[in-house]
C-alpha cells in the first residue's frame, strides 16, 4: 500500500515538472519558431500526463534505488563515532549559516546568480563539515567551558569525580569504556552462561543483539519439538541471566537488512563495537577469528577447566557400552569426557579400575585412552608400572 503510494506521489512530481517545462518553453515561444502552432491548454496537460507515466513507470527503479542509497548512508555512519558525528554537523551548520550571508550577494546576478548561490553553499557546508570533524576535541573543550551546557549538576559530577580520583583505587573505572560482549543464539540455548554469570568471572555487558531474540523466538515457536523445546529453554535462560545480579544485560536495536545470516550479522557487529563474540559454534568461531573478531567460546573455557589426567594415571570408571574397534568399551567422566577402554567389552556394565595409556585433545574436546589394571597386573612383573603402561601403548 505504501509503496503504490509512493508511485503516485513519484507520478504526480515527474507531471508537476513536465508541465513547468513545456509553461517555460510555451512562454518564450520556442515552439512557434519551428511553425508549431497548438493549443497551449491542450499541450501542457498532454505534456504534463507523459511526464506522470514516465514517472509511474520508473518509480519502482528510483525506490529501489533510494533504497539502497539510504542503507549504504547507514552502514557508513554508523562506523563513524558519535563524536564525530557531532562535530561534523556542527561544522556544516555553521557553514551553511555562513553561506547563507553571502548568498543574498549573489542571487542578483542574471542567470548564473541561483547556482552560484547553491554551489556556494553546497562548498561551506563540506568545508565546514570536513573542519568540524578534523577539529572535533576543540569543539568538544569549547562546548564544554560554555556555562549553559555545564550547570549546576555537571560542576557537582566535576567534583565528585576529583574527589573519587584521589582516593585510592577509584576514578580509573569512570574513564574506562563499556566492554560488551555480544551473545550467540547458541550459547543463550547452552544454558552455562547462566552458571557462568553467577561466579563474577564475567565481566562487563552482555550484548544481546535484536536478530538473536529473533532467532530464537523462531526456535521457540517451531513445530519441531526438539526445537521447540531448546528455543525456549534459550528464553528462559536469557530470563534468568537478565533478572539475576551478577551481570548486566543489554539489547542491542541495530540490524543489518543487506545481511540475511545471522552469524554474518554478528561478525559485523563485532566489528563496528570491537567487541568479542561469546559463542560456541564452531564455524562462526573461525569465521570471525579470520575476520579479525575476538571470540570467547564456552567449550574451550570448559575443556581449560577439566581436571588433568596423566598416563599411568589410575581411575574407576563405569563402562557404558562397547566401542568403535572390536573389543573396546566406552566410559565417561563426570564432566563428560570419553574414555576408550581398551579390552573393555567384557566390562559393560561394571565398574572397573583402568590405567590412563595416552590423552587425545582435539578442539572438539577430550579423549583419554585406557587399559584395565587387571589385565596389566597379568603381565611379567620386572617393569615399572609406567614402563608397563609405556610397552602397551
Amino acid at each position: 500500500m505504501i509503496r503504490n503510494i509512493v508511485r503516485v506521489i513519484i507520478s504526480f512530481l515527474f507531471g508537476t515538472f513536465g508541465f513547468c517545462v513545456i509553461h517555460f518553453i510555451l512562454r518564450f515561444n520556442f515552439l512557434q519558431y519551428f511553425g508549431w502552432s497548438f493549443s497551449p491548454i491542450w499541450t501542457e496537460v498532454s505534456v504534463a500526463f507523459l511526464f506522470a507515466i514516465v514517472g509511474f513507470l520508473t518509480s519502482p527503479a528510483l525506490i529501489r534505488s533510494f533504497i539502497l542509497i539510504i542503507k549504504w548512508i547507514d552502514l557508513s555512519l554508523t562506523r563513524v563515532p558519535t563524536h564525530d558525528l557531532v562535530s561534523g554537523a556542527m561544522g556544516g551548520i555553521i557553514g551553511l549559516v555562513i553561506a547563507s550571508l553571502f548568498s543574498s550577494s549573489f542571487v542578483s546576478i542574471p542567470v548564473i546568480g541561483p547556482f552560484l548561490a547553491v554551489l556556494i553553499s553546497l562548498l561551506l557546508a563540506y568545508l565546514g563539515l570536513t573542519i568540524g570533524m578534523k577539529r572535533k576535541e576543540d569543539i568538544a573543550a569549547l562546548i564544554h567551558l560554555i556555562p549553559s551546557f555545564r550547570g549546576e549538576k555537571a560542576d557537582k559530577g566535576e567534583k565528585a569525580e576529583r574527589s573519587d580520583k584521589l582516593k585510592p583505587g577509584k576514578g580509573k573505572s569512570s574513564l574506562e569504556p563499556q566492554h560488551y560482549k555480544i551473545v550467540d543464539t547458541s550459547v543463550i540455548i547452552d544454558g552455562r552462561i547462566a552458571d557462568l554469570a553467577k561466579t563474577g568471572f564475567l565481566e562487563g555487558t552482555l550484548l544481546v543483539p535484536s536478530f538473536v531474540l529473533e532467532e530464537l523466538r523462531h526456535i521457540a515457536d517451531s513445530s519441531d519439538l526438539l526445537k521447540r523445546n531448546r528455543g525456549r529453554r534459550g528464553l528462559d535462560i536469557l530470563n534468568q541471566i537478565s533478572k539475576g545480579a551478577g551481570i548486566n544485560v543489554q539489547i542491542h536495536e541495530q540490524d543489518f537488512d543487506d545481511i540475511t545470516e545471522v552469524d554474518s550479522k554478528l561478525v559485523r557487529l563485532g566489528q563496528i563495537l570491537d567487541s568479542p563474540l561469546l559463542t560456541n559454534d564452531y564455524n562462526l568461531n573461525k569465521v570471525a577469528e579470520l575476520q579479525g573478531v575476538i571470540v570467547l567460546n564456552i567449550n574451550e573455557l570448559a575443556n581449560a577447566l577439566k581436571p588433568v589426567v596423566l598416563p599411568g594415571e589410575e581411575m574407576n570408571v563405569l563402562v557404558m557400552k562397547e566401542g568403535k574397534e572390536q573389543g573396546q568399551g566406552v566410559a565417561y567422566l563426570d564432566d563428560g569426557t570419553m574414555i576408550v577402554v581398551d579390552t573393555g567389552r567384557r566390562y559393560m556394565g561394571q565398574t572397573v579400575s583402568v590405567l590412563v595409556t595416552s590423552v587425545l585433545q582435539t578442539a572438539a574436546g577430550r579423549m583419554i585412552f585406557a587399559k584395565p589394571k587387571s589385565v596389566l597386573e597379568k603381565k611379567p612383573v620386572g617393569l615399572r608400572l609406567e614402563d608397563e603402561v609405556n610397552a602397551l601403548v
